[in-house]
């Protein structure tokens, strides 16, 4: 995708020279992201390559999500916390049904039957359902309390938010140092198959600017998604959802193919549930932490209906499909046709449904 970086130039000087088509502009900022979030995953492999799989595995989703976190930064100082809860959604079930879909099926394409070490996949997946738990709490808070509850949501999500940070930490430490044989043998010492690796300095060099190339357009494609959002016909929430998340989530898409086709599933799952994880128990409440200091009011962990429901019906599907430690091209599709229909359904989902998880009132009460 390496011609995309075209875009780079084209969507600096729409923004600042040419004339304001803030539907373009949201086009080609999508479209110049995707090759840096490529150039981004590649000097994270490279750094992996050098690290060790459990670092670098580490490092791979940190980085991976690193556009992810840019771009709900940037929404995040101008308010639009509708798109930053959507695109966590997205960033969720796009890495669950997607990335993991993707990887499946390719690799399902070249060998009949593909193993990953069961043990590493249910931990993970564990994880990922008591991360889809803490969404449901605040949801069904807000349900059960009513308006005489909705001055307290934020409180509600700022300790939620502590406890995630506190098992994420948890689940490093036992990724990384108590049960690090079981990831390890999981990956099964291989590399990504990246070819001649590059130097620590050039790896981290490339990942620096990537990184900020993506901030930079980040920012322009957050200034512009409401309006191309209106133009496109599409609610905020399907934007984040649905194509914020696909193009955050583009480092992930292709290094999860590459080495899926490869019969390295651990590696390719790892990338994607991992990603998920992090999304989850660390990005979620890093970003209800940083609204408090960025944002023009602190950010709860409200979500609609819609979302929670996709985000549990996404976990509790790649559970039982991991659960066995064995993948094959018809269940890559089955998460791919699960995808499409969320997709599907975010599309259609009224305007008044997108807020039903954060009205004005909860968030403009002077009780705040």
């Amino acid at each position: 995708m390496n011609w995309l970086l075209v875009f780079v130039p084209i969507t600096i000087w729409l923004e600042y020279f040419g004339p304001k088509n803030e539907t373009l502009l949201f086009v080609t900022s999508c479209l110049a992201i995707l090759p840096l979030a490529g150039w981004l995953g590649h000097a994270t492999e490279h750094i992996a390559a050098r690290a060790g799989q459990s670092i670098g595995g580490l490092l791979n989703a940190t980085f991976g999500n690193a556009a992810e976190l840019i771009i709900a930064l940037a929404a995040l100082r101008k308010g639009l916390f509708d798109v930053v809860k959507a695109s966590l959604t997205g960033s969720i079930i796009g890495n669950v049904l997607l990335v993991a879909g993707l990887a499946i099926l390719a690799g399902g394409f070249k060998y009949k039957i593909q193993r990953f070490g069961a043990v590493a996949a249910r931990t993970n997946s564990t994880l990922l359902l008591l991360a889809s738990f803490a969404l449901v709490v605040p949801a069904a808070f807000h349900a059960l309390a009513g308006p005489s509850g909705w001055p307290k949501e934020r409180g509600l999500s700022l300790e939620i938010a502590v406890v995630l940070l506190v098992l994420y930490a948890a689940s490093l430490l036992f990724t990384l140092h108590t049960h690090r044989q079981i990831f390890e043998s999981a990956e099964d010492h291989g590399g990504p198959g990246i070819g001649k690796s590059w130097s620590m300095g050039k790896a981290t060099a490339i990942l620096g600017v990537a990184t900020a190339l993506i901030a930079w357009m980040s920012e322009i494609l957050v200034g512009s998604v409401e309006h191309a959002a209106q133009t496109f016909g599409m609610t905020p929430v399907f934007v984040g959802v649905i194509v914020v998340a696909i193009v955050g989530n583009a480092a992930e898409h292709s290094t999860a193919v590459i080495v899926a086709m490869k019969n390295k599933m651990d590696l390719s799952l790892g990338i994607a549930v991992g990603s998920s994880i992090q999304i989850a128990l660390f990005v979620a409440p890093v970003l209800v932490l940083a609204s408090y200091f960025v944002g023009p009011r602190p950010m709860d962990l409200v979500f609609t209906p819609a979302e929670v429901m996709a985000v549990v019906l996404s976990v509790w599907i790649l559970t039982a499909i991991c659960d066995d430690g064995e993948s094959h091209w018809l269940e890559g599709a089955m998460l791919l046709g699960v995808y499409v229909i969320l997709a599907i359904a975010f599309y259609f989902l009224p305007e008044s449904a997108v807020h039903a998880g954060n009205p004005p009132l909860a968030s403009e009460s002077p009780a705040h």
